[in-house]
């Protein structure tokens, strides 16, 4: 049985909401913000993000390196963007960016939902990693990072 993990966090960005869509949907630029992704390619006929079209995500954790598979789930700028995450054939996570107006700029909540089955969580959470722990602080750390870039 498939366990779920869900969290989510936000920032405060003084920047318009579609300068904060814009950034959070280039998926290639994302490894200037995640410490784990390092960005990656569209595939197929993609060139952008839309409903449906596929990206392959470029990843690094210490010394490993791998590659998920990635189909956008929403396209509605400037509110909301998601993606689902798979490894080969299993489902691994789903995330997504809302962007909200604020009197300042806009607020962005960037939410992960686990969506590894027990076997896969175990194998991946081996040798004391808790990818709920790790995916938790990466979220702060990508937030911070996307404030500091858009308001720089």
């Amino acid at each position: 049985m498939a366990r779920s993990e869900d969290y989510s966090d936000s920032v405060e960005i003084a920047v318009a909401p579609a300068v904060a869509f814009a950034a959070l949907s280039d998926l290639a630029a994302m490894g200037r913000r995640s410490p784990e992704n390092t960005g990656g390619e569209w595939l197929a006929n993609a060139s952008g993000p839309a409903v449906g079209a596929k990206f392959r995500g470029t990843n690094t954790q210490g010394s490993a390196n791998w590659s998920t598979n990635v189909r956008v789930a929403i396209y509605d700028p400037p509110h909301c963007f998601a993606f689902e995450v798979t490894y080969g054939i299993f489902r691994i996570s789903r995330w997504e960016f809302c962007v909200e107006s604020t009197r300042e700029g806009c607020r962005v909540i960037e939410k992960w939902k686990d969506r590894r089955n027990f076997y896969i969580r175990r194998s991946g959470d081996k040798d004391g990693f808790d990818r709920a722990a790790y995916t938790k602080t990466s979220i702060r750390t990508t937030l911070d990072r996307l404030k500091a870039e858009l308001e720089s």
